[in-house]
């Protein structure tokens, strides 16, 4: 018997004036599974996260977190039940060091309640959860550098250590690898194929080697509409794709 899916969308739309940003998208995303939404610009893509996340509310539509109605709810309900995302730009405490991001973050818990108030050291449970995050994220050594002083791939890692430390169950990661080196790139793809199973990935990406790498499945938008999905070995050969968006070489 199949399970239920762990995010159910279902007919979602979006409107902003006469501009239909999503025009009744449906998609499911498996527990433990690792799912790409890959599309040309203006797709619809970070719309649709902002939808999920309670960023943004819905024209028609509705979304389910296990099998629980979440359209509606305000951002910080949505992650506390369990949603937790990183975006295009970084949004770091850029003077604070590393730790202390990880550690703020572990502290919220997505779930909980926090402070920046009081001496958030004395929380054994949240520096444990930011040491083992700084590990996951390849930033174990660099736990004492000041958020701002690191590289723009660093900082990137830190972006997804921040969402991940909050231990979600859904993790949504809108361009991970945007404006990275090869390098970079190289190292954030190595770094979210080691993240475990347990939390679920729902990526937007335009670099089609890091969704090969990473995806189970993947979702294509087109002017709001999901133009296929499927397997990427599926996705890249449906001439339909190239056409839109990896092109007609």
């Amino acid at each position: 018997m199949t399970p239920p899916p762990l995010l159910a969308i279902t007919a979602l739309t979006r409107t902003f004036g006469a501009l239909s940003a999503l025009a009744g998208v449906s998609l499911s995303v498996m527990s433990k599974t690792r799912h790409a939404v890959i599309g040309p610009n203006g797709a619809g893509k970070t719309t649709l996260f902002n939808v999920i996340t309670g960023q943004v509310p819905p024209s028609a539509g509705h979304v389910l977190f296990e099998g629980r109605l979440v359209t509606g709810l305000s951002p910080h309900a949505v992650a506390r039940r369990g949603i937790s995302r990183s975006f295009q730009r970084t949004n770091l405490f850029p003077k604070l060091t590393v730790l202390e991001n990880l550690r703020l973050a572990a502290a919220a818990d997505g779930r909980g309640s926090w402070s920046l108030f009081g001496r958030v050291d004395r929380l054994r449970a949240p520096f444990e959860r930011a040491t083992e995050t700084a590990e996951a994220i390849g930033l174990r050594d660099r736990l004492p550098a000041t958020a701002g002083t690191l590289s723009y791939g660093e900082q990137r890692q830190l972006e997804v250590g921040v969402a991940l430390a909050t231990r979600p169950k859904l993790l949504l990661l809108d361009e991970p690898t945007a404006g990275m080196s090869p390098e970079e790139t190289q190292r954030m793809t190595h770094m979210l194929e080691g993240l475990p199973r347990e939390v679920t990935l729902l990526i937007i990406e335009h670099d089609m080697d890091v969704v090969g790498s990473l995806a189970d499945r993947v979702t294509v938008l087109h002017y709001g509409e999901v133009l296929t999905e499927g397997t990427f070995d599926h996705v890249k050969r449906d001439p339909r794709v190239y056409e839109v968006y990896l092109g007609s070489a």
